[in-house]
């Protein structure tokens, strides 16, 4: 009865020693090692400490806690073994509770460290298998051990697991581990710069959860090769922190609301159905009410296009003043109304000067949801209402820069033909040699015949399903992805195969990033997350995702042209016949990507002032000021975004003219040419001669007359051009400039 006491004590001695305890907790983490494995782990010499090592091993061997594997000729543990490491870890657990070691959780409270809630994290966070996550979660216990904190915390113990899982070569399991958030640094200058900025508080919640989404999204979403494209450079995935919640814009179908009204189901208590409005108050109220439902679903623009025709039902033997008022109070509620952060909710009003004959025949929806004749009955009121519109506008815009709604007059020859139209389109360039304000859709070429336009430049036509409908309203821009076109050539060195090899690689990537979405946004609609979007009626889905376009957009193509031949596109013939082809060859991959019915990709050179800004400052820092081709100046450089020839161009109209065509031709996703309007050219029956002149002799398709202006808030007068001082009060403080920032007009300093 005396061999247990023996082998008791043999057990016990074997862990004396702090070097046989190590090698028991290495083969338990590591499994079976082999000799010399063993004693490169432990840091031993051959030479110096083989005996003593050699003591060691047999010690354990005969305790019977390690045993060789005669055909691996390695050493691994027993049974007996792994259980007195376990028993040395249980009297480790309780000299460390003795020492109540706590930890502050994410759940925002105070509780003894417990090491199996690490494995659990392992396991449930990364799919880290048990054995594996037990292993890592002991060895983060030991290491926690010796670091002697007064208190943990659960973001320290998580950066703790994942130093040991880079140690042990699995990054991919640190990869979901991987804790999402902003360091307090990070926090601390949001917050200055909001204050800085006069922004409110909302817009620093929205920052802070937009760097999570974005995160989250180049971490757990984009395969690798995409997400180290945009964070180097390469390429720009438009608004990161909504990629996987919403899609970019929308183009609203007024009719169905006036029709259906607003039908949600029970499940959705947060949002109140509604009826079809009744008056014409009660429809701008409930278009007021879609538009913000949707600025919670939709990153960026949204599109109510024939504006003026959806709505002339509605003001039938109603009193000018009284829808002049009315319309004055739904822009002003636009103008006003702010998302979450504090950004303006961005809307652009479709206005049709003359009812076109496709709609025409339409089935009007009046008051109550009611069929009212057709359209074409309503052409008197649908002239009234435009209008109205611009005079109002006009009229507002002289005590403050209103630059919300965003109008955007539809022409066509016929415009010019009828005194009624032609009157619209009168107040419009008055407007326009005023404040520069509206934008123009040359609707006149057979292709352009029923396209929507929002006033950022994006485009549909009725080139997907032929039908104006289902191709251009209720649906949208799933989202954009812009390729760095100077990057592109800074990295070919002029080599033109490369330059392509280089382009065609970074469509790809673009192209696959915009599925992701598309299917992303797909997920979220079948969740429930965006009500609205996905409001039916009588079984009719609102949206109709599949026949969104996804914008493949590219950036500072004047840039890559100056980097590839030394000039400027509007310099030389050579320079913009290589623009020419670039886009040319953009446009043709995009195609042949196409596919029916779910993958509508298009081409664009649209707006985008965060990515224009993003990839110039991330080349000059890679490359220098010495190679890069930059516009604006060492404090705020950019690439060119928003046309194929900067506003800058010395250039005559007719070039101007010229080069715009082709490359608009050729990005069928969206485009817009600036048309700069100087003082010989301020006048608004000039501006009226040259549309009419575009429209007739050229396939322009969007454009907008450019003009700076500026806001005394002294006096609360728009002034036009940028003055020293108000000519009106005389008053230099209080004066504030605007200048269109791509697209839309921003107030500026400096």
């Amino acid at each position: 009865m005396s061999h247990p006491s023996r082998m008791g004590a043999r057990v016990l001695k074997a862990v004396a020693s702090s070097l046989r305890l190590q090698v028991l907790n290495m083969l338990l983490d590591r499994g079976p090692l082999s000799y010399t494995e063993i004693m490169n782990t432990l840091r031993l010499n051959p030479g110096r400490d083989a005996g003593r090592f050699a003591y060691h091993l047999k010690f354990l061997i005969k305790s019977d806690l390690v045993e060789p594997d005669a055909e691996t000729k390695k050493y691994r543990l027993t049974d007996l073994g792994r259980m007195l490491v376990e028993v040395t870890e249980t009297i480790d657990e309780r000299a460390f509770k003795h020492r109540k070691m706590m930890v502050r959780t994410s759940r925002l409270a105070m509780e003894e460290f417990d090491r199996n809630k690490i494995a659990s994290s392992l396991m449930k966070e990364a799919n880290v298998p048990q054995d594996l996550a037990q292993k890592i979660a002991r060895e983060t216990e030991g290491r926690l051990l010796e670091v002697k904190a007064k208190y943990l915390t659960a973001p320290l113990i998580r950066e703790f697991v994942n130093a040991i899982l880079i140690e042990k070569g699995l990054e991919d399991y640190r990869h979901k581990l991987t804790r999402l958030g902003l360091p307090v640094y990070d926090v601390t200058q949001l917050i200055r710069s909001a204050s800085a900025n006069s922004l409110s508080v909302s817009a620093i919640h929205a920052s802070a959860g937009d760097a999570v989404i974005e995160e989250y999204t180049l971490l757990n979403i984009l395969p690798r090769d995409i997400a180290d494209a945009h964070l180097s450079g390469s390429l720009h995935l438009s608004n990161l922190g909504d990629w996987i919640l919403k899609p970019s814009e929308f183009a609203h179908d007024l009719r169905f609301f006036f029709k259906h009204g607003l039908q949600f189901d029970d499940a959705q208590l947060a949002f109140a159905s509604s009826p079809p409005p009744k008056t014409l108050e009660a429809a701008f109220s409930k278009i007021l009410n879609v538009l913000r439902a949707t600025s919670k679903e939709v990153s960026g623009e949204q599109l109510l296009d024939y504006f003026n025709v959806f709505l002339a039902p509605f003001i039938r033997g109603i009193d000018r003043d009284r829808v002049r008022e009315n319309l004055r109070l739904f822009l002003f509620n636009v103008s006003q109304t702010f998302v979450d952060a504090s950004s303006a909710l961005r809307v652009s009003i479709g206005i049709e000067p003359a009812i076109p004959d496709f709609l025409g025949s339409k089935e009007a929806v009046g008051p109550g949801g009611k069929k009212d004749g057709v359209y074409s009955n309503y052409a008197e009121e649908s002239n009234i209402l435009a209008s109205l519109i611009l005079e109002t506008i006009a009229q507002e815009s002289e005590k403050r820069p209103l630059l919300q709604p965003s109008l955007i007059i539809k022409t066509r020859m016929e415009s010019f033909r009828t005194k009624q139209s032609e009157s619209v389109l009168n107040l419009a360039h008055q407007l326009a040699a005023e404040k520069g304000l509206p934008y123009f859709a040359n609707l006149e070429p057979k292709e352009q015949t029923s396209v929507s336009y929002t006033a950022t430049g994006n485009r549909l036509a009725d080139d997907w399903r032929g039908d104006w409908e289902l191709d251009t309203l209720r649906l949208g821009s799933i989202g954009k992805v812009s390729v760095n076109l100077p990057r592109i050539s800074y990295e070919s060195e002029a080599k033109m195969s490369r330059f392509y090899d280089l382009l065609g690689e970074l469509i790809e990537m673009a192209l696959r990033a915009m599925e992701i979405k598309y299917q992303t946004i797909r997920q979220r609609g079948r969740e429930g997350l965006l009500p609205l979007l996905t409001n039916k009626s009588s079984g009719e889905q609102y949206t109709r995702f599949d026949n969104s376009s996804r914008q493949i957009g590219l950036i500072g193509l004047n840039e890559a042209v100056e980097t590839l031949c030394g000039m400027s596109v509007y310099r030389d013939s050579k320079a913009a016949d290589l623009a020419e082809q670039i886009v040319k060859y953009v446009y043709n991959t995009v195609r042949k990507s196409v596919r029916k019915p779910e993958s509508r990709p298009l081409t664009a050179i649209v707006p985008s002032k965060s990515a224009a800004s993003r990839l110039a400052r991330l080349d000059i820092e890679h490359y220098g000021w010495a190679k890069v081709h930059v516009s604006g100046t060492r404090d705020q450089p950019f690439y060119s975004d928003i046309a194929a020839l900067p506003v800058k161009a010395k250039i005559g109209l007719d070039e101007r003219l010229r080069v715009e065509e082709k490359m608009q031709q050729m990005t069928p996703g969206g485009h817009l040419a600036l048309m700069q309007i100087g003082e010989e050219e301020s006048d608004a029956d000039k501006l009226q001669a040259m549309s009419r002149r575009l429209i007739s002799d050229s396939k322009i398709g969007f454009y907008t007359f450019n003009r700076s202006f500026a806001y005394c808030g002294y006096c609360h007068r728009v002034i036009k051009d940028e003055p020293t001082k108000c000519p009106f009060c005389g008053s230099v403080d209080n004066l504030v400039r605007y200048r269109r920032i791509s697209a839309t007009y921003a107030p500026v300093t400096g």
